[in-house]
């Protein structure tokens, strides 16, 4: 059966069940030192969870349960504060919708540290346990390796030298500095990774490359010896543990400015962190006790997203179009290294208010490349302006800047009809024409048009495939042979694929069969149709509609050309078994590639896609129950998700 998602409560059910698995899988993993997941893929599980089961047990439950393969036999331990994890916000539109229920005169703020958690249990000022965090309750016992640490004091004195008499516990987050990581263990994947796996190895060995920084704290007996939130970091210091940074806001805006600073300048800090934590100023012993307190929020940094500094931008040209692309200093986004992301075009560019020197802002989501999204308005240094290409690089032609587009209006520009041949290759799926052979065909006149490819004969083909001997000697050549029949096993079409391969910019096959949907489903008809008309179709907006008539109007001989004379031929959508449905296959496919997946939908008058969207019909993977992007879109909007088995029965009954 169909894999549904939406309103059918039984399927809601075995998804909730699906990520619970996945979640304390993970979170196991995590809190035992070997993280199997990123941080940004565990959050996305994390918060489909929470947005299908908020009272599931799991946001109760802190951490491991202690028992995982890497607790190395330590004792348990019970904690003398609750060490519980926080509520979290990703961005500030979430940090907004949680200051809505906590309205604070002021706002203290400090690192979210990126570590391992450790509570230190003194009696009387002399250190007598440390506990990791465990599942927050009970904890593993780890005290003579933690005494090996740098930051942790084994007896409390004053910055005057006297005594503490103090009992009860601190808490704080066991960090691996970046010069160690790079020195000593660069073979760990990160600072945190190689922190967990060394305080809780058997003998302590290496421990002494960590340090602990404190950021908590509470009296088991007797009173607190400090007031509120401020008075205790200043507290910790003065007993002469290391301290986290503490800032006080007076606004939720500026948090959300302070986040922006401390994320611009996470690279300079000797430690990683992840994000801040947000808190009021008063102590409330009630709300710590809880397993994620309610007064208190991560405000985390956005995992896919880094501050550089621009050092040049390169103009990518492709076909006509020419596309800023920034080069900065390299960063990390989501565990891979970043050095270049789009500008899109002029207009972002302008409005962005970018220049060489600028501290920019790059964001990488999901499956989306880098692009540069802002400018860190406290840059440094010298700036200067981006230049702007004025001749086409081909043909020497001006160049028109209309904003949204930086392009070459040379419709004879060899770059152009080069890159309209290798679109038509591509769109129309002829397989065994390679970019080489186009290449060469093209820089020979051999090809230089689309009607062009189907007037190649044997003749013509095979001194690119053999040399001048075995010409000579009248072989047949079979790769000349095998393009020849892919060229002609692909005369006909649908309208969809026929315009899309005219290489129109910004004009693919799904753009194109929204028109064809809309009732724009002959050729004729397209070419009647105005910018106006077009842009009234849902999903069109005036600038594609704008695009879609100029390209049109610029192919219009070549495309009637190939029609009238009987070269192409365009099967009407209604025609197709699967006419009116579309799908997006991800994952591997196990009885045919991915290609022939599609080509088999297309033939039958469906639609492919390549992401999921809302008006998807269907999402075809053989892994129903994964965490991935594609299947967490596809549950959100109520997209039905299928197997390969299902997808090809479907087919056969259509």
């Amino acid at each position: 059966m169909d894999v549904l998602f939406g309103d059918d409560e039984l399927e809601k059910a075995q998804r909730i069940g699906e990520l619970s698995k996945l979640v304390k899988k993970y979170q196991d993993s995590y809190y035992n030192g070997e993280a199997e997941i990123s941080d940004f893929e565990f959050d996305k599980l994390w918060d489909e969870l929470k947005s299908l089961d908020p009272d599931n047990a799991l946001f109760k439950k802190v951490g491991a349960d202690g028992k995982g393969k890497f607790d190395g036999g330590f004792p348990k331990a019970k904690h003398r504060m609750m060490m519980g994890s926080q509520e979290k916000a990703s961005n500030p539109e979430e940090f907004l919708k949680w200051v809505e229920g906590h309205k604070y005169d002021e706002y203290l703020v400090e690192f979210k540290l990126d570590g391992a958690s450790l509570e230190l249990q003194y009696d009387n000022g002399v250190l007598v346990r440390a506990v990791t965090r465990g599942d927050g309750e009970v904890g593993d016992e780890i005290t003579e390796n933690a005494k090996r640490m740098g930051g942790v004091p084994v007896a409390l004195f004053d910055s005057d030298g006297s005594r503490v008499d103090f009992t009860g516990a601190v808490r704080g987050e066991v960090i691996m500095t970046h010069a160690v990581h790079d020195s000593m263990y660069a073979d760990k994947a990160n600072c945190r990774n190689a922190a967990n796996g060394l305080m809780k190895r058997k003998g302590g060995e290496g421990c002494e490359n960590l340090k602990l920084i404190t950021y908590d704290a509470l009296s088991s007996v007797g009173e607190n010896p400090f007031s509120d939130e401020e008075g205790k970091i200043s507290w910790l210091g003065k007993c002469g543990f290391n301290v986290v940074p503490l800032a006080i806001k007076k606004s939720a805006q500026e948090v959300i400015d302070y986040r922006s600073e401390i994320d611009s300048k996470r690279a300079e800090l000797e430690y990683d962190i992840d994000g801040l934590v947000v808190k009021e100023r008063r102590i409330d012993l009630a709300d710590a006790r809880r397993a994620r307190p309610d007064r208190q929020i991560a405000f985390k940094f956005n995992l896919e997203e880094a501050v550089t500094v621009l050092r040049d931008v390169e103009w990518s040209e492709s076909g006509s179009t020419y596309t800023p692309v920034g080069i900065f200093d390299e960063v990390q986004l989501n565990g891979t290294t970043v050095r270049r992301a789009s500008l899109a075009n002029p207009d972002t560019m302008r409005k962005l208010g970018v220049r060489i020197g600028s501290k920019v802002i790059v964001v990488k989501r999901g499956e989306i490349i880098p692009k540069i999204m802002g400018v860190v308005s406290d840059c440094e240094g010298e700036t200067r302006e981006i230049p702007v290409p004025k001749k086409c690089s081909s043909c020497g032609s001006d160049l028109v800047d209309d904003g949204s587009r930086l392009y070459c209006p040379n419709k004879a520009c060899s770059k152009r009809i080069l890159h309209q041949l290798q679109k038509w290759i591509s769109v129309v799926d002829i397989r065994d024409f390679g970019d080489t052979l186009i290449r060469s065909l093209f820089a020979d006149c051999k090809v230089r048009s689309v009607s062009d490819l189907y007037s190649l004969d044997l003749e013509t083909l095979s001194p690119y495939f053999l040399d001048a001997a075995s010409i000579e000697k009248k072989k047949d050549s079979l790769g000349a042979k095998k393009v020849l029949d892919s060229i002609q096993n692909h005369r006909k079409m649908s309208l969809a694929v026929f315009v899309a391969g005219f290489d129109i910019e910004g004009i693919g096959e799904t753009v194109v069969q929204k028109l064809v949907d809309a009732g724009y489903n002959t050729l004729q008809k397209l070419f009647d149709a105005s910018a106006e008309e077009f842009a009234s179709v849902y999903g069109f907006a005036e600038v594609m509609a704008e695009t879609m008539v100029l390209g049109l109007s610029e192919n219009k001989e070549e495309m009637l050309r190939l029609v009238e004379n009987g070269v192409v031929e365009i099967s009407g959508a209604s025609e197709g078994s699967l006419s009116g449905l579309s799908f997006c296959f991800t994952g591997e496919l196990k009885s045919m590639k991915r290609a022939d997946a599609e080509a088999l939908v297309k033939e039958r008058g469906g639609v492919c896609k390549s992401s999921v969207t809302k008006d998807l019909g269907y999402l075809v993977t053989n892994d129903t129950s994964s965490g991935s992007s594609k299947n967490q879109k596809a549950a959100k909007y109520g997209v039905r998700i299928i197997n390969e088995e299902e997808f090809l029965k479907l087919v056969e009954q259509r």
